[in-house]
């Protein structure tokens, strides 16, 4: 848990400029432009769509009406001619040469059609013909095969069976011939009996007189929806059925003659479709119109309208974007300057521009960063002596003289044989190896969030948990043991180009103890410092001297180590008796902290026993039974 707490602790977000003052007004006069031209345009669209609407439904209604009277003339005349011819045909007692020139005259007149067969149900049924009239120019112009004729009637052989003297049936012949076809199935009786008539003819002029070109698209259904006549060849070639098209199922469902409906067909397209029902051979003739194509136009003009919104937004835009800078231009200044001085730099110059009140603003800002810069300088100078946080506490008055208990972490550091080390460098060599050594430490305390109490020579003292603390004592001790954990990897890092006399190997010794202390000013009104006292602290320091017989450099007192037990690896050492205290204490010396992947040498991959660690800095390891200090320094007794 201390571990979840300390992650969650993050900083403030720093706010930004979203939408300065000239994207403000730009924004304001672009909804002003858009909401009126917007307005009128969708006004203009939505009155002129309606008229197109009405015009394209007048105009989709009279095409088909156009068609459906051309199919029922053209129809109607085939039958009729075929018919005449072949009552001529019948009057003439048998006459070959009537036959062939009333045939030939016929044709002539006749182009589009391709072939007359008459069949008697005795003849039909041993699969001959009564009569075969054949149109041999015209299978010859349109290079198509005689032969499809029987290939046709074969196939259809049931449908006209049903024409012996009953109704007119008209089929698609398309496929068969590769060309566009139609075969008109008629019941005959010229010679007294009920025979049928196949009349087979090309559509040609039928599709030229549905006009194309147009919006619309008109087309010729029979019975069975079959398509009988279509624009596109595919759709009649591949003989393509459209009974379950809305429009023909609407024209089946209805009683009346002709309608137009709006409908949508499978793939969601809207369209208007008018049909009207012919009696003969029970054609349906239906014209369509895609709603989309009718609006084009429309949409054309309401695009056009767009564009010249558009166009009057953007010189819009740019006369009011040159006019705001002249007051946006000051303000993203003193924006600049205000995220230069949260960032630390106060060294910000700006020169009023004006005499309105952003040049007054502009002249006070100027004076405000002056004066941060003033205070600023004073807290660094200041913190170079005492802790930053402590400095910055002490700017705003929020230190005074006197204390507080709180529960704090000590920790206590030193390196050893200190002495033996400055004995053989120069004044300044100490200083400046020691100035080395412990701008590393304070970074890792820092670094953690601790507060430096104190140097007192090699050593060093600092707290978790006074001044500042993140509320919770195991926080502030596992950020402590962090911080010893990182002082290990820095001293490992620092030894690396160590070695010899004048540049000697460094190994420290760290204690940490965690209970209540007294914090506080203490001191005078003239000279005081802030510090923590009490028997915490002098545990901490008596722990930190327990590591070099112990030979280890991290002892956690069983205080700390109870809070963070969790989170850490350690190894127990042996109860030690310390000087004030009645009962043997347990002192831990730290190993790892396996979820600490962020410190070198730490972590899953880190030392998992002291031997290890021992190995890994270079130490001996503890020969107990032969510790012997003088009494008067003694100031703890191994329990053996």
């Amino acid at each position: 848990m201390a571990e979840e707490n300390e992650n969650k602790e993050k900083p403030e977000k720093n706010l930004t400029v979203k939408f300065p003052i000239g994207v403000k007004l730009v924004l304001i006069i672009s909804f002003l432009i858009i909401i009126s031209l917007g307005s009128i345009t969708y006004l203009v669209n939505f009155f002129v769509s309606d008229d197109v609407r009405i015009t394209a439904e007048n105009t989709n209604f009279d095409a088909n009406s156009r068609s459906a009277s051309v199919v029922k003339n053209t129809i109607s005349q085939i039958r009729s001619n075929a018919l005449l011819l072949l009552d001529v045909i019948a009057n003439s007692n048998g006459s070959e040469y009537i036959t062939r020139s009333s045939s030939s005259l016929y044709f002539d007149r006749n182009p589009d059609t391709a072939a007359i067969v008459l069949l008697s149900k005795e003849n039909f049924k041993r699969g001959d013909y009564d009569l075969r009239l054949v149109n041999n120019k015209f299978f010859a112009q349109n290079e198509l095969d005689e032969d499809q004729i029987e290939v046709f009637i074969s196939t259809e052989r049931e449908t006209i069976e049903s024409s012996f003297g009953r109704e007119v049936t008209i089929l698609n012949a398309t496929p068969f011939f590769n060309y566009g076809t139609i075969a008109l199935l008629l019941p005959w009786n010229g010679l007294g009996r009920d025979d049928a008539v196949v009349i087979i003819t090309s559509t040609d002029s039928l599709n030229s007189s549905f006009g194309g070109g147009s919006a619309s698209t008109s087309f010729v259904i029979n019975n069975r929806g079959d398509v009988l006549i279509h624009p596109d060849f595919e759709t009649m070639r591949l003989n393509a059925n459209f009974s379950d098209s809305p429009l023909i199922i609407q024209m089946r469902k209805n009683n009346d003659e002709n309608r137009q409906i709006l409908y949508k067909d499978a793939d969601g397209k809207e369209y208007f479709g008018a049909y009207q029902k012919l009696e003969l051979g029970d054609l349906g003739v239906l014209t369509t119109v895609q709603s989309e194509l009718i609006f084009e136009n429309v949409r054309a003009t309401t695009k056009r309208n767009i564009y010249l919104t558009l166009a009057v937004l953007f010189v819009s835009v740019i006369l009011v974007w040159f006019w705001s800078l002249s007051l946006s231009r000051p303000l993203k200044k003193l924006t600049g300057a205000s995220v230069q001085i949260e960032a630390g730099d106060y060294d910000v110059k700006l020169k009023p521009r004006g005499h309105d009140e952003i040049g007054v603003l502009t002249q006070s800002f100027g004076r405000m960063s002056a004066g941060l810069a003033e205070r600023e300088r004073l807290k660094d100078t200041f913190g170079r002596f005492i802790n930053k946080d402590i400095a910055e506490k002490a700017a705003r008055g929020e230190l005074a003289l006197g204390g507080e208990t709180k529960t704090c972490t000590v920790f206590f550091s030193d390196i050893r044989s200190f002495t033996a080390i400055s004995e053989k460098l120069e004044p300044f060599e100490v200083v400046e190896f020691l100035n080395q050594y412990m701008t590393r430490m304070v970074a890792c305390v820092n670094q953690t969030r601790g507060v430096v109490d104190k140097f007192i020579g090699d050593a060093v003292m600092a707290v978790w948990g006074a001044p500042v603390t993140s509320g919770d004592p195991a926080v502030d001790a596992l950020r402590c043991v962090r911080a010893a954990l990182m002082m290990r990897a820095s001293l490992r890092e620092f030894n690396k180009d160590r070695g010899g006399v004048k540049k000697p190997i460094i190994r420290i010794g760290c204690g940490i103890n965690t209970g209540p202390v007294i914090a506080g000013q203490i001191g005078s009104n003239e000279r005081m410092e802030y510090t923590v006292i009490g028997d915490t602290v002098n545990f901490a320091s008596r722990t930190e001297s327990l590591n070099k017989p112990l030979h280890t450099d991290i002892l956690l007192t069983e205080n700390t180590y109870e809070l963070i037990k969790d989170y850490v690896l350690v190894e127990q050492m042996p109860s030690v008796t310390v000087k004030g205290k009645e009962k043997p204490v347990h002192m831990y010396a730290v190993i790892n902290m396996p979820f600490a992947e962020d410190i070198p040498g730490a972590g899953k991959d880190g030392p998992k026993t002291m031997a290890e660690v021992r190995d890994l800095l270079g130490i001996d390891a503890p020969d107990l039974a032969t510790v012997n200090l003088d009494e008067e320094e003694k100031k703890y007794k191994i329990q053996k």
